[in-house]
């Protein structure tokens, strides 16, 4: 074996970070300076779920599976979102829902059993990450999970997801669709609304799957409270991030936005760092996530390359 090596699996902040559509933009000011006062001192105000950073139960839902009140960051263990990790390489493409049988396909191909995935973080790299831009292409096309995925990472007791992706789930499962108090259904690049242009592109029966008096509409209440009917009984709209109330309501807890240099762990095996502030009644945190693993077992692809101009995805 070779030394252990620490590699960044998060993107930099700033002011100018890319963050979700209704989110406010960060303030960064100075309190301090150094020729006024001697001593740098800075201010930050934001979003916690702002970049690289932690989901807790709180964040989506008033009640556990177990019927107790949703934890909130603090009442998480110390260690809820650190441990034996694996990254699973996902091949799915623009817009597509992540199901069961994509993560079994990444199991194969990184020689995982499902069952071994028991007390492990499971990192997802959808590619999703070398997109992280202020743009729609990386909030209202991403691929993402869903109701399918949700209860397979239930079913293989993972202790924590990490996506590569702007949420736990796929953009029309969450309110830049039809979903929730806060829905906007957004318009995409077409010029009509995602959840117009989605039904246009893949049928209202595929729609379906993310909007809850659609899929009522197309295969009928009965099937709908098949699907989702746990969901409902805990006080939770069924469509509206499946998979974050699934994984959350059963203590697996999510970290979205992993970025950083994931090429250099994507398919392998290592120990997942990641620790949000210990915030009283917190409803998540940014955090820091890097990867430990053994030199020799590093993928041999250059370092991310962040060219920061407000977004850095690409150079002009």
């Amino acid at each position: 074996m070779g030394k252990k090596v620490f590699v960044d699996l998060s993107h930099p902040f700033s002011a100018e970070i890319p963050r979700w559509p209704y989110f406010d933009k960060p303030v960064i000011d100075s309190k301090h300076t150094m020729a006024k006062g001697g001593v740098l001192t800075q201010y930050i105000g934001c979003t916690m779920h702002t970049g690289t950073h932690c989901d807790a139960p709180r964040h989506v839902m008033e009640t556990e599976f177990d019927g107790k009140r949703a934890r909130y960051t603090h009442e998480m263990p110390v260690d809820a979102y650190t441990g034996d990790a694996i990254c699973l390489e996902i091949k799915a493409s623009r817009w597509e829902l992540i199901t069961s049988a994509h993560l079994e396909d990444a199991c194969k191909r990184a020689n995982i059993k499902p069952e071994e995935l028991e007390g492990m973080i499971v990192c997802l790299n959808t590619g999703m990450n070398l997109k992280f831009d202020d743009s729609k292409e990386y909030y209202h096309y991403s691929c993402g999970t869903g109701e399918d995925a949700g209860r397979w990472f239930v079913k293989n007791k993972v202790k924590c997801v990490a996506m590569d992706s702007q949420a736990l789930d796929h953009p029309l499962h969450t309110a830049m669709g039809n979903n929730g108090a806060t829905r906007m259904n957004l318009l995409g690049s077409a010029g009509i609304p995602i959840t117009e242009e989605y039904k246009q592109m893949f049928g209202e029966e595929a729609y379906a799957e993310f909007d809850k008096e659609e899929y009522i509409r197309v295969h009928g209440k009965e099937a709908y409270d098949k699907r989702f009917g746990d969901l409902e009984a805990i006080g939770c709209w069924g469509t509206w991030e499946p998979c974050h109330k699934l994984m959350l309501g059963n203590g697996i807890v999510g970290v979205e936005n992993l970025g950083g240099d994931l090429a250099k762990v994507s398919g392998k095996r290592f120990k997942f760092y990641c620790f949000p502030i210990r915030w009283y009644m917190g409803d998540g945190s940014m955090a820091r996530c890097v990867a430990e693993i053994d030199e020799d077992d590093v993928n041999d692809v250059p370092d991310r390359t962040y060219l920061y101009c407000g977004t850095g995805v690409q150079s002009r």
